[in-house]
């Protein structure tokens, strides 16, 4: 599956522990994570992400672009709900795009580790259906 992992600066933190603490479980998925995190991540454990620019340089989009070609399986956004981001308008576009590919997404902890726990589980096999026939196609 292909995981993308984006998180505000303060929310960096819980998110590289939620890794660390669900490192086996994203082990031998393809992971994706904006700039700054996906080093993070990578610094505190033995997991190989491809780095895309940071959020506010264009990473959201980035991440968005493969939500769009129906290429992202899963997306933790650890958000910071408190704090005003200058590029908001990428951050929605990317909410709307999960909801309109149907794409499962985590915007906190709670959230995430369910999804987490129903990946460890397998229950994302009707994903490997969408790859197969993708929206809009006959």
């Amino acid at each position: 599956m292909n995981i993308a992992l984006i998180a505000h600066d303060r929310k960096k933190d819980e998110m590289v522990n939620f890794i660390i603490a669900y490192e086996s479980a994203f082990t031998g998925h393809k992971l994706y994570a904006t700039g700054t995190t996906g080093q993070r991540i990578m610094d505190s454990t033995s997991l190989v992400i491809h780095r895309f620019m940071s959020g506010p340089l264009g990473g959201d989009q980035q991440i968005g672009a493969l939500v769009a070609q129906n290429e992202m399986d899963l997306i933790i956004f650890l958000r910071d709900p408190l704090m005003a981001q200058p590029h908001e308008p990428d951050i929605t576009a990317l909410l709307r795009l999960c909801d309109v590919m149907g794409i499962p997404l985590a915007t906190n902890v709670a959230t995430a580790e369910l999804l987490v726990r129903a990946l460890q589980r397998g229950d994302f096999a009707w994903r490997e259906l969408v790859h197969k026939y993708k929206p809009g196609e006959a």
